[in-house]
């Protein structure tokens, strides 16, 4: 696991401060990267969603399902099944 915690600035040298500025900027970085990566992919399943329901509008369908009138019902309800937290493990 990583260390989260913040050192003491006044302990560090200069090149450790500097080091830690470097290594703090380049996680930084990838996190963005991967966080631009992720909404790449969300805009990708959305365009399909987005084309698959057209499709059905085009081809007569409904586009909403009884299932999903009562889905949302639960959800306002506030009767729906929250996902189990990631540390259940």
């Amino acid at each position: 696991m990583e260390d989260t915690t913040f050192p003491d600035l006044g302990a560090l040298s200069d090149k450790e401060l500097k080091d830690l500025i470097a290594n703090l900027t380049e996680e930084e970085n990838e996190i963005s990267y991967k966080r631009r990566v992720l909404h790449g992919r969300i805009d990708i399943l959305r365009a399909e969603l987005v084309n698959r329901l057209r499709q059905k509008r085009e081809h007569g369908d409904t586009m909403i399902s009884g299932d999903d009138v009562e889905q949302l019902t639960e959800i306002l309800a506030g009767k729906a099944q929250q996902p189990p937290p990631d540390d259940a493990a």
